[in-house]
């Protein structure tokens, strides 16, 4: 083959020379070819593994762990046991998290605990329940549920003393029963059972504790009546509610003040976490189950996830779920929320204090007030 010549000046019509403008040198893909045929058919890319010292250093310490024998072979291990996997894996999959559960784990969780939020509602200033896509919400969340229950489980259904809970968990259970029978398999769905525990939180108001919804017509009702006739300071608990419902209709988000701006005359946060603890572990011994799936609100949630992980994982969407998974033996639980997965002890309710010590019989829940006179 013949060597191509130096690109020549060209004349022009005026006499100037310009410059050629084609480029003499072969293409990248020919080149490589002319230096591969030149060192007998092999490639650059043979002639960098068979020398440790050439390429690029990220190449070369991939090398070095591909061609590590032990790091391929020996088995992870994690506090002196086995983790079913090899160290490879290990370093791709490093991370702050808890390592994840293995089979021989999972085989020890006795109950898994879904709180779920209602679907989308009507509204929050009355009890009007569920919307048509609220309930499409709640039976897709059913079906979804049903994925984990196997044959022979069997799942308690409960929900909070709401309209929207209680619609909630009508279509959760439907939504279940219809996938089981799709996958066919033979497991017991149980009756929906309200539980006081598994409330939305509360607010003093003088007819007694009340959920933010229920007691949004009497904060209505004494507001409009202040604002016409009425003279002298507004008491306590009207200000701080018509504070929740400003927010709320001001676009904001009144549960993150209710975590964040203590209030005297709403239920603290703290206290609808030690309740809803209450109500898993009442619902846990009473009518022991595979699955306990409960109706509920997102404050509460909410509430419960931030004890757990730490910090405020944010507002739960309608139907978005919280999963505890019991552990055998009863002394700690995971904590399952927005793909984090957090390991909790589960709490000794003796040795808590009583949140609601020094309040008037009226603003003590119902349930309270049976326990302090079983007492």
């Amino acid at each position: 083959m013949t060597a191509i010549d130096e690109p020549k000046a060209e004349a022009t019509d005026s006499g100037v020379d310009l410059p050629r403008t084609e480029r003499p040198d072969a293409p990248a893909y020919l080149q490589k070819y002319y230096e591969r045929t030149s060192r007998g058919g092999k490639s650059l890319e043979a002639e960098d593994r068979s020398s440790n010292d050439e390429g690029p250093l990220y190449l070369r310490r991939f090398r070095e762990r591909r061609d590590d024998s032990a790091l391929s072979s020996d088995i992870a291990t994690y506090d002196g046991q086995a983790l079913n996997t090899n160290r490879a894996w290990g370093e791709v999959t490093r991370t702050r998290e808890i390592i994840p559960e293995r089979r021989e784990q999972a085989a020890q969780v006795t109950t898994d605990v879904y709180f779920v939020r209602h679907g989308e509602t009507q509204g929050y200033s009355t009890e009007s329940g569920l919307t048509p896509l609220g309930s499409w919400q709640a039976h897709r969340r059913g079906q979804e549920l049903a994925r984990r229950v196997l044959n022979g489980h069997k799942v308690i259904m409960g929900c909070a003393d709401t309209n929207r809970a209680r619609q909630t968990a009508e279509h959760l259970r439907r939504g279940m029963l219809d996938q089981i029978q799709l996958f066919g398999r033979e497991a017991e769905v149980g009756e929906i059972t309200t539980y006081e525990e598994f409330r939305n939180f509360q607010v003093s108001t003088p007819e007694g504790m009340r959920d933010v919804t229920q007691a949004f017509r009497q904060y209505h009702k004494e507001m409009e009546r202040y604002q016409r006739i009425s003279q002298g300071d507004r008491p306590l608990w009207l200000v701080e509610v018509d504070r929740f419902w400003g927010i709320q209709q001001g676009g904001g988000d009144p549960i993150t003040h209710w975590l964040t701006m203590p209030m005297l005359s709403f239920e603290p946060p703290v206290a609808c976490v030690r309740r809803f603890w209450a109500g898993l572990l009442r619902a846990h011994s009473e009518t022991p189950g595979n699955s306990v799936v409960i109706a509920t609100h997102s404050g509460p949630i909410r509430a419960f996830a931030t004890w757990a992980m730490g910090y405020d994982p944010g507002e739960p969407f309608n139907t978005e779920a919280v999963r505890v998974r019991l552990i055998e033996g009863g002394k700690t639980a995971l904590v399952l929320y927005r793909n984090r997965v957090q390991e909790v002890t589960v709490p000794d309710l003796d040795q808590l204090p009583d949140w609601w010590a020094g309040l008037p019989s009226n603003a003590v829940p119902l349930t309270v007030r049976e326990d302090r006179e079983r007492a």
